[in-house]
């Protein structure tokens, strides 16, 4: 009995404790200077955190649903019943976390930012400052407003994307606001919106690749131009990129050339990246080391492009992609560099006619890529569609991997190229037809339950 009188005592004493230092914690005032950004420097900290803003976060399902990768049948077999079903085409359940969620959050950190900086006002003191984290925060918006339309929106066309339905374009960091779907046609509008005010406030190169630039700006709307199919706007922004930033690897004998046949081949912010980000995880069917590249895509390198060594590797006798500019054998890089630049100049030179134009680029870009020991012959055109095929080939050979071959197809396919995808499993095949419904990807089934927007 003693010891039981002495149990409750010591619990009582506990109890009574334990009550005591609560209300003491409740009872501190919190330190709002900890817990609310307030100046431009806490502002361009959350901007600053690629983690948050550049880190994993750009779309991946673009890219396990594209055409330059397949899973061998028995790797296929190790997957998930979604991961599966996502590599044949077909309309799955899968919910947080994903793409969606992911590019929603810098997202989510750019409006914040966008409305604490409404509250801040800009004099003579703060004007540079103040313009670069505006310009970040919208140039962060339009990149993930268009990765996010371009995989989940059907392709642009002008006749019908006032119709069709995008993503939920989020203007305020209130939850509160109900999520609805905004046409294609508005998705991209607001993307270039953004980009082209973000165009008139950064500064034309950043201090750190992670962040924006005038450069990345120009990069980005002549991205989405380029997917509108507005060739003469998107050789515009550019050519006005490459007037700011036009380096080129020399894969010879460049110093951001790590050795073309190591297992990490570049190094990462080599002087191509413009604008730095990394592809999120996704359902892993992308991730290198468990997909190969289609073989009739690395047949077509010749044998003294660098890029057979500098891209990939043998892997149970399939060729396995290790050439990201992220500087990893597993990540992928997902942002912007110029050799996509010079090849959007190209393609939209030989759209608007100008043929000698159009080889002169891709000629430069593939000239760096050949083995210097052996004459590089120049490619040419006898005509528009000649340049085309040649361009668009290259255009392939060049981005594989970066989630740029979906929305490639997806115009393709609207200019009348009439592709068809097609995955062997065994002895079944699987296609999806050219402009099929499915290019607008399945959304999240639990952003469906919670918004109630409408599926795809």
């Amino acid at each position: 009995m003693n010891n039981n009188k002495i149990m409750m005592v010591l619990a009582c004493f506990l109890i009574a404790a334990m009550m005591t230092s609560c209300k003491n914690f409740l009872s501190l005032k919190s330190d709002s200077k900890l817990l609310v950004p307030k100046t431009l420097n806490d502002i361009q900290g959350i901007l600053d955190d690629a983690g948050q803003m550049n880190i994993g976060k750009t779309p991946s399902f673009g890219e396990a649903s594209a055409d330059d990768i397949y899973i061998p049948t028995n790797n296929l077999n190790s997957y998930s019943e979604v991961a599966r079903d996502i590599y044949t085409w077909k309309k799955v359940d899968y919910r947080y976390p994903n793409d969606w969620s992911n590019a929603y959050l810098p997202i989510y950190n750019a409006n914040f930012c966008l409305e604490l900086l409404d509250e801040l006002p800009r004099d003579e003191g703060n004007a540079k400052a103040w313009d670069n984290a505006k310009g970040s925060a919208l140039f962060f918006r339009s990149f993930y407003f268009f990765l996010l339309t371009m995989q989940f929106g059907q392709g642009y066309n002008a006749s019908t994307s006032n119709g069709d339905p995008g993503i939920v374009l989020r203007m305020t960091s209130d939850f509160n606001v109900k999520s609805v779907r905004s046409p294609v046609s508005d998705c991209l509008e607001r993307a270039l919106a953004d980009a082209t005010e973000a165009a008139s406030l950064l500064p034309e190169t950043p201090v750190s690749a992670v962040r924006p630039s005038k450069a990345a700006a120009y990069a980005q709307l002549s991205r989405i131009y380029l997917y509108m199919r507005n060739y003469s706007a998107a050789l515009n922004y550019a050519d006005k990129c490459l007037k700011i930033k036009a380096d080129l690897m020399d894969y010879n004998n460049d110093t951001d050339v790590l050795g073309l046949d190591l297992a990490v081949t570049f190094r990462k912010f080599n002087k191509e990246t413009i604008f730095y980000t990394e592809m999120g995880t996704g359902f892993s069917l992308h991730t290198p080391s468990l997909s190969r590249i289609d073989t009739n895509l690395y047949a077509s390198y010749g044998v003294n492009d660098l890029r057979r060594r500098a891209f990939f590797k043998v892997n149970a006798s399939y060729q396995q992609f290790k050439g990201s500019y992220s500087s990893s054998a597993s990540t992928l890089f997902s942002g912007i560099a110029t050799d996509e630049v010079y090849l959007t100049r190209s393609e939209c030179r030989a759209m608007e006619g100008d043929i000698e134009g159009a080889m002169s680029d891709l000629n430069f870009l593939l000239k760096k890529r050949w083995k210097n020991t052996v004459t590089y012959v120049p490619l040419n055109a006898v005509d528009k569609s000649d340049a085309l095929r040649k361009i668009q080939l290259e255009r392939r050979k060049e981005l594989l991997m970066r989630n740029l071959r979906w929305s490639d197809l997806k115009r393709y396919n609207l200019e009348g190229a009439e592709i068809t995808l097609e995955r062997n499993i065994g002895s079944t095949k699987y296609f999806l037809p050219p402009n099929s419904s499915y290019y607008a990807l399945p959304l999240p089934t639990d952003i469906i339950e919670e918004t109630g927007i409408p599926q795809n």
